[in-house]
């Protein structure tokens, strides 16, 4: 693998910066080195800094995506955290008999095992046609990967054995070891890429926003930017979950905690 220099580091800490507005620590230059290398191999470059130069000089668009999408993965899994779900499964149960339609957005959904988690939970708890549910992300590859809803069967460890009956297909033959999210399920949640450290599109308002282990790549201005915007998409009383290593302490007080990781909007 070709070595990637401090000098090539900053510049792809300041790349993302501005594209994401996610902050990596020198502890990351591994995870850059090793996730853009195979760039480098498909454009034969010898450098990272030759690289960073093709991204900068604007000819290649689809590029720059493929370069965001590479460094703002993570790797999630279904039912992740599973009290979030224990209390959105509470609020969706107030809610049965109202006319209002309940809605949930999951922001950053990744690869989009969360925003199937919070449908089987609605599904299981309102009416059709009663919830909805959107996920976002600012990665069009991760984006793609939500909306085929197939995952290793080992991201499935997590969900309650009804829903696993209900909602998903495990893999046969050659598709032993992944599960597919049903058919039902897929087209019941709406995908869109979102980059959240933009000005949003108006796809509020929500009862329930989950923005969680995102705010941990901000640093302080840009996790108070991006937490206003949310709370512009946010029904009055609405509810944001987000990690359990986050907090919304010192980001004004426009929030009440109920929970763990759980703020209710004033």
């Amino acid at each position: 693998m070709i070595p990637i220099s401090e000098k090539e580091f900053a510049q792809f800490q300041r790349f993302i910066l501005e594209a994401a507005g996610i902050s990596l620590s020198h502890a990351k230059k591994q995870l850059v080195c090793g996730r853009l290398s195979r760039r480098l191999q498909h454009h034969k470059l010898k450098s990272y800094g030759e690289y960073f130069n093709l991204l900068q000089c604007g000819r290649n668009p689809a590029e720059i995506q493929i370069a965001v999408d590479l460094l703002t993965t993570n790797e999630t899994h279904l039912f992740r955290e599973p009290r979030h779900f224990d209390i959105l499964r509470q609020l969706a149960l107030q809610r049965r008999g109202s006319a209002q339609v309940f809605r949930v957005w999951s922001a950053a959904c990744s690869s989009g095992e969360e925003p199937y988690s919070i449908a089987m939970v609605l599904n299981d708890c309102l009416p059709e046609g009663g919830w909805e549910v959107l996920g976002s992300d600012i990665s069009t590859r991760m984006l793609e990967l939500a909306q085929a809803g197939h995952y290793p069967l080992d991201r499935a460890r997590h969900v309650p054995v009804g829903y696993l009956r209900r909602y998903c297909l495990r893999g046969i033959g050659s598709q032993a070891g992944t599960l597919l999210v049903s058919r039902a399920m897929r087209q019941k949640v709406l995908f869109r890429q979102i980059n959240l450290n933009q000005p949003l599109p108006r796809v509020g308002p929500f009862d329930v926003i989950f923005l969680r282990n995102v705010m941990i790549y901000f640093n302080t201005d840009t996790k108070k930017q991006i937490l206003a915007r949310i709370a512009d998409q946010l029904r009055e009383g609405g509810y944001l979950l987000i990690g359990h290593s986050e907090s919304l302490n010192g980001f004004g007080d426009g929030w009440v905690a109920e929970a763990p990781a759980v703020y209710r909007k004033l």
